[in-house]
């Protein structure tokens, strides 16, 4: 008879809208491409990215639904996937050159994430920053 009570408390989650899975508006975010390297003015996109979300599928949905924005990526076995280049702007080991990634958190700081394009999980009015720079 013990199997009564779990049934009816599988049935009452069922009932109950969003007991299983949260789901939010998307978060809106801006991703700034910055070359560190030419004298040119940033380009600022706006896009979003679904609640909890990783950075690789908002950039993904940008690409998309913005013609003036692309990016290649590559995937490491060992670290996940991280930036080739944006904009037909490629990193380049013998020029030292790479595309960094930075968050310009809405109370002003600039942090660098400890984590890659695909375990970034933006928050609402960050502005995703790609840098591309020397090392």
């Amino acid at each position: 008879m013990m199997m009564m009570p779990a049934l009816y408390s599988a049935a009452l989650l069922l009932l109950l809208p969003g007991a299983l899975t949260e789901i939010s508006d998307p978060v809106l975010i801006d991703v700034v491409v910055e070359n560190s390297l030419l004298d040119t003015h940033p380009l600022t996109y706006t896009t979003h990215v679904a609640y909890r979300g990783i950075l690789l599928g908002a950039l993904k949905r940008l690409m998309n639904s913005n013609e003036n924005f692309k990016f290649t990526y590559t995937e490491d076995p060992n670290y996940g996937p991280y930036l080739e280049s944006v904009n037909g702007v490629a990193g380049d080991d013998k020029d030292h050159t790479y595309w960094e990634l930075l968050v310009k958190t809405p109370d002003g700081k600039i942090i660098r994430p400890d984590v890659g394009i695909g375990c970034y999980i933006p928050t609402a009015s960050e502005k995703i920053i790609l840098k591309f720079t020397k090392w």
